[in-house]
């Protein structure tokens, strides 16, 4: 396949080649199972899984030991939801999320109201925000769980997290928040945000795919899960299996990197991101950022183009990979939902693009999708009528037809 422009790290990111050596000798001659403690292939293995936990642990500045390894975010936000569930039933059965959270917490949310259930679903502003009033106003003495995402998938909004946090301490309420793609691009401390349940996923920043871990507050208060996988008792009995001991490897490994190399990374590619809007902005008119304007994600861009079908642009961007949402719900021809929920009309939810950048992009790459993507847009804009009667409109006065 002739080389793309990769513009979907939100998506998942490549492996960053530090990571796949240090992967390798776990892939081949360094075989043993974690668990097995009566031998030397036993043991180092178990020593890597400790290591890895450490440094995983240390870019949530929490303490290792609290930390479970899981196949990824989706299995992370299951064990958080259900878990909590199931371990404080007898406590009450009320769950509070947001409206712009994932579909691996939105989806267990209507799975859990099948059981008995009661979820809020909050709403957020037109940039993506939660108002943390909004949760203090929601709690009841029934609710047993909070979960609000740090950073949005699809319009990088990032939330007053620790604002939300000193209101569930309180009340007395366990908060969780799905961090897949704020950790390690952004700084994140467990303990200053007030959260007691950390997803989190290795291929969002830079480590393989299939491994992800859930951060479990030990202490003050101690949360209590109630295990969705039996068959063992690993990871202190929250997470039974075989460990994926390359790939937590990985993971620990891409946590280093980012830990050490997160600030001037998110420097560079925010200024990337800068580049990227005002090259888009300066060729095209009807173009409208979606998400916070300065709280979000530094490789987070994603724009609204008027008149123009997001699904078409897509296809007439041949080359360039990004996306018009979450790459979880890409098959489904909805607008999004966390478009829906900021309040974009449908028409223009579904002419939006999502560009998020990463480590390995550069200027010429930035540069040459600016170029296609002005280009592309205006011929398609060529072809519609609608566009067509706005010109016409704005030139006599009348304004906006599609805002009628």
């Amino acid at each position: 396949m002739e080389r793309w422009i990769y513009l979907d790290n939100a998506a998942t990111t490549p492996l960053d080649p530090r990571v796949l050596e240090e992967m390798m000798p776990w892939l081949t001659e360094r075989f043993g199972n974690a668990s097995s403690h009566h031998h030397a292939y036993g043991w180092e293995a178990e020593e890597a899984v400790e290591t890895a936990r450490a440094r995983v642990a240390a870019l949530l500045g929490a303490p290792a030991r609290s930390l479970v390894f899981t196949s990824g975010a989706t299995e992370s936000n299951n064990l958080a939801l259900k878990g909590a569930f199931g371990a404080y039933r007898s406590k009450g059965n009320h769950l509070i999320v947001s409206r712009i959270e994932h579909k691996a917490v939105l989806d267990v949310c209507a799975a859990l109201e099948d059981q008995g259930a009661e979820v809020t679903r909050l709403p957020v502003d037109r940039f993506g925000r939660v108002d943390p009033e909004s949760v203090r106003e929601a709690i009841r003495d029934t609710t047993i769980l909070v979960s609000i995402m740090h950073a949005n998938n699809e319009i990088g909004t990032i939330q007053d997290l620790a604002a939300i946090g000193r209101i569930c301490k309180e009340r007395g309420v366990v908060l969780h928040t799905d961090a897949a793609q704020s950790v390690g691009k952004i700084q994140f401390d467990a303990d200053a945000l007030g959260v007691d349940l950390v997803s989190i996923s290795g291929h969002k920043i830079y480590g393989p795919k299939g491994v992800g871990a859930l951060w479990i507050r030990r202490r003050a208060p101690r949360v209590a899960l109630l295990p969705q996988i039996d068959g063992g008792g690993h990871e202190h009995g929250f997470r039974s299996g075989t460990l994926n001991v390359p790939g937590i490897v990985g993971f620990g490994r891409a946590a280093e990197i980012c830990a050490r190399e997160r600030e001037t990374e998110a420097e560079r590619i925010r200024a990337l991101r800068d580049r990227l809007q005002a090259g888009i902005e300066s060729g095209l008119e009807e173009v409208d950022r979606n998400g916070a304007p300065d709280a979000r994600l530094p490789g987070n861009l994603n724009l609204s183009f008027g008149y123009v079908e997001g699904e078409s642009l897509l296809m007439g961007l041949n080359g360039i990979a990004v996306s018009t949402g979450s790459a979880c719900t890409s098959a489904s021809l909805e607008p999004s939902h966390v478009l829906q929920a900021i309040g974009r009309r449908a028409e223009r939810a579904q002419s939006s693009i999502r560009f998020s950048l990463g480590r390995f992009n550069t200027e010429g790459e930035i540069d040459e999708t600016v170029r296609r993507v002005v280009s592309t847009v205006r011929r398609l804009r060529e072809l519609s009528p609608l566009y067509e009667m706005m010109q016409e409109e704005a030139g006599s006065g009348g304004g906006d037809p599609a805002n009628r």
